[in-house]
C-alpha cells in the first residue's frame, strides 16, 4: 500500500475533509471526519504532514495534531484559493491545501502556543471595549446634541459633557435617565480598561523581550505585548526589512518591464500591529512637535522635507526595524545620540 506523505485538512465546526496523497502527489484518500472522529484518525495515521488553513482555530489543532507525531503546516487561506481547481466545497478545498502546503516556496504560519493566545484575548477583549465605549460616548453626545448640549471631542470634552447634563433644567425626564444609563455604562467600561491595562503593564513586564522593547520610544507595555501575542516569531524573517514588510509598513508595487512603481503603503500583514506601530510613530513626532527638538538626526531631515503623515509612516518602518532587531539580537535601544 502506499504511503501517506501528506494531509490536507479543511477545517470547520463538526465536519471536517481529510484528503492524503502520496509523494508524488497522488490522491491516496479523501474523506469526511467527524468532530470525535479527527484526532482518533490522525493518531491511526504514520507521522506526516498535515496542512491547515491558518483560521480562528487552525492552532489548537495544529498543537494537539503535533502533539501526535506529525509535521503541521499552517497556510494563509489567500495562499491556497489559487489551488482550488473549479467550485467551492469541502473535499476541492482540501485538496488545494494538500497542493498548497507541497510547494517548496510556500510561505507557512508559525504555530502559537496557549499562551500567546491568552495574551491576545487579553489585547483584543480590552479592543472590543475601547470600541464599546467610543461607541456609548458618541451616542451620548448624539444624544445631548439634540437637546442643545454640546461640547468639545477628547476625554476632557466629555467631562464637560457629563456637568451640562447635570446642570440641564429643561431636559425632558426620560431622556434624563437615557443619558444617565449611558454614562453609568460608559463608567463601567472604564473601570473594565483599566483592569485589563493592568493586566497588560504585569504581563508586558514579565517577560524580558517585552521589557526590551519598551525600551524604544513610543513603545508601551499594551504595543510590547501585542507584538510578542499577536506577531510571528521575528527570527523567522532574515532581517528588520522583512519584518517590517510582513508588516505592510512599504509602498505596495506594481512594477512592470524594468520600470518601478510605487504605491501607497500595502496594508499586507497584521493589521493591528501596523495600526499600533503608525500609533507608536505620531506619539514620538507629535512630542517632538511640543518639545521642538529632534534627537534623531535622521528624523529630523526627514521631517524637514517630507509631509506628516509620511514621516509617521517611514518611522513606524524604522519602529518595526527596530523591534526586529531587539528580538532577535537582544539587548535595549540606544538613542542615536548615544556615544
Amino acid at each position: 500500500m502506499e504511503e501517506v506523505s501528506i494531509i490536507g485538512l479543511d477545517l470547520a465546526k463538526r465536519i471536517f475533509q481529510a484528503h492524503g496523497g502520496d509523494k508524488s502527489g497522488k490522491c491516496l484518500f479523501s474523506r469526511k471526519l467527524s468532530r470525535a472522529q479527527l484526532l482518533g484518525f490522525f493518531k491511526s495515521q504514520k507521522p506526516c504532514i498535515v496542512a491547515m488553513e491558518a483560521c480562528s482555530s487552525a492552532h489548537y489543532w495544529g498543537r494537539e495534531i503535533a502533539a501526535l507525531g506529525h509535521e503541521v503546516r499552517l497556510i494563509p487561506a489567500h495562499y491556497v484559493k489559487p489551488y482550488v481547481k473549479r467550485g467551492k466545497n469541502d473535499a476541492a478545498d482540501a485538496e488545494a491545501i494538500c497542493e498548497a502546503a507541497s510547494r517548496p516556496t510556500m510561505r507557512f504560519v508559525e504555530i502559537r502556543s496557549a499562551e500567546q493566545h491568552s495574551q491576545a484575548m487579553v489585547f483584543r477583549s480590552r479592543d472590543l471595549l475601547v470600541r464599546q465605549r467610543t461607541q456609548a460616548i458618541n451616542a451620548v453626545r448624539g444624544h445631548c446634541a439634540e437637546f442643545g448640549l454640546s461640547a468639545p471631542t477628547g476625554h476632557k470634552g466629555y467631562e464637560a459633557l457629563k456637568g451640562l447634563i447635570g446642570e440641564a433644567t429643561d431636559l425632558p425626564g426620560v431622556a434624563r435617565e437615557v443619558l444617565e444609563l449611558l454614562m453609568a455604562s460608559i463608567d463601567q467600561l472604564e473601570g473594565q480598561i483599566g483592569a485589563l491595562e493592568k493586566k497588560m503593564t504585569q504581563l508586558a513586564k514579565r517577560d524580558p523581550v517585552n521589557k526590551a522593547l519598551m525600551s524604544i520610544p513610543g513603545i508601551g507595555p499594551i504595543t510590547a505585548l501585542a507584538v510578542k501575542a499577536l506577531g510571528p516569531d521575528a527570527r523567522g524573517f532574515a532581517s528588520g526589512r522583512d519584518y517590517a514588510a510582513w508588516m505592510g509598513l512599504v509602498p505596495s508595487q506594481h512594477s512592470s518591464g524594468g520600470k518601478e512603481r510605487l504605491g501607497k503603503i500595502t496594508k499586507k500583514g497584521n493589521r493591528t500591529l501596523r495600526r499600533l506601530f503608525v500609533i507608536c510613530a505620531g506619539t514620538v513626532i507629535t512630542s517632538i512637535a511640543r518639545s521642538r527638538t529632534v534627537p534623531d538626526p535622521w528624523l529630523a531631515k526627514l521631517l524637514a522635507r517630507r509631509p506628516r503623515m509620511v514621516a509617521v509612516t517611514a518611522l513606524a518602518n524604522k519602529i518595526a526595524r527596530i523591534v526586529w532587531a531587539l528580538q532577535v539580537k537582544g539587548g535595549v535601544y540606544q538613542s542615536p545620540m548615544t556615544t
